[in-house]
């Protein structure tokens, strides 16, 4: 990249009142074991959608954290976007959020990119953007997608089969898919990850809850627009993973709470309703939903019989597509009531369209979990598939067994995010603390669904609200093929029946990725998103200066 300059200077803004102390998917396997249910307020503490935390709940607790302060640093910088050569600033640092009464509640890290030159920067287009987990920064679409710089993944060579993890160093080169071009950017940690905390004396559950997080991210939302004078600007919201369950919720409280109605919603690797996704006992609907993208991934490791490997990708999707939404919806509903010879007649299409024997599938009572599809799908090779992108491959410590030990797409991802990111924030951006980034955290943990008490959280409904009050209002949903934490025939499923009147899909623009749940991490798939979500910009109000 190259800096024009580099005027790195701090401000304290407010007069401190206390001393501080302190995410495909969310948090589980969708196939966790039967037991409360997942996305209730009962539910059991659950993993994170990258594989794992940074930091214990139990390690969090004799974390001592510094004073709260809001504290800011400005660096400037240029990048051609385009053929385009854009001058821009990057303002990254932390507000604090407060009770009415100016106690300080918790201290939220963001880093702001804004092109310079621009005339009316009040009404330029501002994209509010944040990843899941619980408990994930928002390094993964900063640093992989959006922002002005990215982390090389898939080198600038053809891509490999399967693909091959990065070794370290790591390298971190200019982006020139940002979306700088058609929109402002704003980053946002939640409080508990990155360098995000709650201010001493308070309680970390406040903010760790489906409700509790909405609250906060949305106040942060309020009170940043305050501050920067943006209440003009278009305004976006983007998510990935859980993060698209956040924005679908803020798009409704935004609404209701602040006043502030949104011009789009980019998400990425949807999950809006929990039921499409939990391979619980009693709820059928995630095997037919999960199986089109076993297909991909069956397909992508030529596990597929000759004629569905040869008529190619898209084509052997639709194909399955077509048996779970009839035939195989239809042999679920049935459950004891079928025969054998109807249950050995399902196994073999089943085998067909999974690449998974037809014996093992009548073992698995035609119910084949992510788990399960994962570690037997190369068995024979003694390798697994990967959850968050199957089309990475990983080594157990043994053949056997019905689960993976670990997610090869996501160890493939996490050391060059985190390694990238810890260097750009104080080299590049400025931004020096001795704090640990959480780039991924178990310390949200448990994370509280209460308002889903004994049922599934769907945020659906908060959407379909938000849209009929706005009708101004536009959808943009990215779906990677290889995804197996959020597939894409749920969320297809999911926004099929978000509402029964035809202008709900009329206002939703839905594409697919030859990729996994972070498709900006390939080369073609990152263009491809860029001139989608950039077009999608564009059309929902943000053509201005």
């Amino acid at each position: 990249m190259h800096r024009a300059s580099r005027g790195l200077h701090r401000a304290c803004l407010v007069t401190l009142l206390s001393v501080f102390a302190p995410l495909s998917l969310f948090a589980q396997r969708p196939d966790r074991p039967p037991g409360a249910p997942p996305g209730s307020a009962t539910a059991e503490p659950e993993r994170s959608e990258r594989g794992g935390g940074s930091r214990s709940a139990s390690e969090a607790q004799k974390y001592v954290p510094p004073k709260p302060e809001e504290k800011i640093v400005t660096t400037h910088h240029q990048i051609t976007l385009g053929g385009t050569a854009i001058s821009y600033t990057a303002t990254t640092g932390t507000l604090l959020l407060r009770e009415e009464d100016g106690k300080p509640k918790a201290s939220v890290f963001f880093v702001y990119y804004a092109r310079d030159g621009v005339k009316d920067a009040g009404k330029r287009p501002i994209t509010y953007t944040f990843n899941g987990g619980p408990g994930s920064s928002s390094v993964w679409l900063h640093m992989g997608a959006f922002g002005p710089r990215r982390v090389v993944i898939d080198g600038d060579g053809p891509e490999t089969y399967p693909p091959t993890p990065p070794s370290p160093p790591f390298r971190l080169v200019d982006n020139g898919e940002s979306l700088l071009d058609v929109t402002d950017l704003v980053f946002i940690d939640p409080v508990s990850t990155g360098y995000s905390r709650e201010a001493p004396g308070e309680d970390p559950q406040q903010f760790h809850g489906f409700r509790e997080d909405l609250d906060s991210v949305g106040e942060f939302i309020r009170l940043w627009t305050v501050r920067f004078g943006r209440w003009e600007s278009p305004k976006f919201l983007a998510g990935e993973s859980y993060g698209t369950t956040r924005a679908a919720g803020l798009s409704h409280y935004l609404q209701e709470r602040h006043g502030m109605y949104l011009n789009g919603i980019v998400l990425l690797s949807t999950v809006l309703n929990f039921a499409t996704n939990r391979f619980d006992t009693g709820n059928d609907l995630p095997y037919a939903l999960f199986l089109p993208t076993y297909t991909a991934t069956a397909w992508y490791h030529k596990k597929l019989p000759d004629d569905l490997q040869k008529a190619g990708l898209k084509a052997a999707v639709a194909e399955s597509e077509r048996f779970a939404a009839g035939e195989y919806t239809q042999v679920l509903m049935q459950g004891a009531r079928l025969s054998t010879e109807q249950r050995r007649d399902v196994a073999a299409k089943l085998s067909r369209y999974t690449g998974l024997s037809a014996q093992y599938l009548e073992s698995a009572n035609l119910r084949p979990t992510i788990s399960a599809f994962d570690k037997e799908l190369l068995r024979d090779q003694r390798k697994t598939a990967g959850r968050l992108d199957s089309r990475y491959v990983g080594i157990d410590r043994t053949a056997t067994g019905e689960a993976d030990e670990f997610d090869p797409s996501s160890t493939a991802t996490t050391g060059p995010f985190t390694a990238m990111f810890n260097h750009y924030v104080a080299d590049e951006l400025g931004f020096k603390s001795d704090m640990a980034y959480e780039v991924l955290t178990d310390r949200v943990r448990p994370w509280s669904y209460r308002e889903a008490s004994n049922r599934y959280l769907n945020v659906g409904e908060d959407l379909r609200r938000a849209m009929a009050e706005n009708p101004s209002l536009k959808i943009f949903v990215a779906k990677g093929y290889y995804d197996l934490a959020t597939p894409f025939f749920a969320a297809e499923y999911t926004f099929d029946h978000l509402g029964y009147e035809p202008f709900y899909l009329q206002r939703i623009t839905q594409e697919h990725y030859e990729a996994g749940h972070m498709m900006y991490i390939r080369n073609a798939d990152r263009q491809k998103l860029h001139a989608d979500v950039a077009a999608f910009i564009r059309a929902a109000g943000g053509n201005k200066p």
